[in-house]
């Protein structure tokens, strides 16, 4: 990739719409607008568990609402754009401990979220973070049941 193909953004307004959308939502705690950038097929596999998709708008609502409940002081760095594709690095608490995701979006030709490709760290805040998102949930064992049956759809 030439270096001219990456576009290093000062802030989240040169993203792409959807991508700029979607931080600005999710810093605001805005889930009905956070959704809304999302493809009716959109997933999202899951960093914790490196099997389960979610997908689909209401499983998406639903784990998403309980990713960023539990999060505090959210904000959005380092946004890239390249094409059909951004990323963006989300510092959060949880419990109390400091969390990074370098979030991947990966757009589809409207223009929606299609793919969205968490990256936690550090570890010992990532496990607090999973310990508080499990109950969450696991409150909608119906959506877990049909994140496992995607994994097992993709591996076939």
């Amino acid at each position: 990739m030439a270096a001219s193909d990456t576009t290093r953004v000062a802030d989240i307004s040169r993203l792409p719409d959807a991508v700029r959308r979607f931080c600005a939502a999710a810093a605001a705690d805005d889930l009905d607008g956070v959704i809304a950038t999302l493809a009716a097929d959109a997933e999202l596999v899951s960093p914790l568990s490196g099997r389960l998709v979610f997908r689909g708008r209401e499983d998406l609502r639903i784990l998403l609402g309980a990713v960023y409940s539990t999060l505090d002081g959210l904000r959005w760095e380092d946004p890239i754009a390249q094409g059909q594709a951004a990323s963006a690095v989300a510092v959060a608490t949880a419990g109390g401990l400091r969390v990074d995701d370098a979030l991947l979006f990966e757009l589809n030709p409207q223009g929606e979220i299609a793919h969205l490709r968490p990256h936690l760290r550090p570890w010992l805040a990532t496990t607090l973070f999973a310990l508080l998102l499990g109950p969450k949930v696991a409150r909608h064992p119906a959506v877990l049941w049909r994140a496992v049956r995607a994994d097992a759809r993709r591996r076939t």
